[in-house]
């Protein structure tokens, strides 16, 4: 059963984490390339910030982008912005998602995210807190998949086996970490696929942030996943 204020909690103490590391990256640390293709450290931040407001939009019902190209265009703008601002940005906006979700509302509710996508309201604050502890990730400051809370690694899991199951190009696979009950995504012809490894690994892959090559994989090769 989802809890959102339990995730509300998660997603205060990741955003902590996020802050105090960010906190000691100076102008020339936030210009160089995060682990994103593309996108610098500063990059990141941006598109943190702006996703927490455009969740504000989600809650309150309205669009979570104006469009596509206005969200890319924020994120250019901010990126190159000095630490002291990133900061305060990525602060600020947290604040405004919490305070938004503060607001007694049915959480029950049905809401739209980007290009149409829906879900419940409550599975919102874990949305965002994949948000920020896969982008801390991503920064490569030191934190890594191996230091992610285990209930997050495990629900993320599910989450992105939820994603690619019957998904038409993913051959039918099972999946396993650190043996923990097998999960099952997938449903293309061919497999069934065995994928098996720890948790985090499993995670990387899943997640397009790992090759998948620490894995153990039985009954073919590793399915080649679409990104996210």
């Amino acid at each position: 059963m989802i809890d959102h204020a339990r995730d509300l909690d998660a997603v205060r103490e990741a955003t902590d984490r996020l802050l105090s590391a960010t906190g000691k990256l100076d102008a020339a640390a936030l210009a160089r390339p995060s682990r994103l293709p593309g996108w610098s450290r500063g990059h990141v931040l941006a598109h943190l910030s702006r996703n927490a407001d455009a969740l504000v939009n989600v809650l309150q019902g309205r669009p979570m982008y104006a469009d596509s190209e206005t969200r890319d265009r924020d994120i250019e703008r901010d990126a190159p912005r000095p630490p002291a601002e990133q900061l305060a940005d990525l602060a600020g906006s947290a604040d405004r998602l919490g305070a938004a979700a503060a607001v007694p509302a049915d959480w029950s509710r049905t809401v739209t995210l980007r290009n149409g996508v829906t879900d419940s309201a409550a599975r919102i604050p874990f949305r965002r807190r994949v948000e920020v502890e896969l982008h801390h990730v991503d920064l490569g400051v030191g934190y890594e998949l191996e230091d992610l809370p285990e209930d997050f690694v495990s629900r993320e899991i599910d989450f992105l086996a939820e994603r690619f199951d019957g998904h038409p190009d993913v051959v039918s696979t099972r999946m396993t970490a650190d043996g923990a009950p097998v999960r099952t995504t997938g449903g293309a012809e061919g497999g069934p696929v065995t994928v098996r490894g720890t948790a985090p690994e499993l995670l990387g892959w899943l997640s397009g942030r790992r090759d998948g090559s620490a894995l153990t994989v039985e009954g073919g090769p590793l399915p080649v996943l679409p990104p996210l």
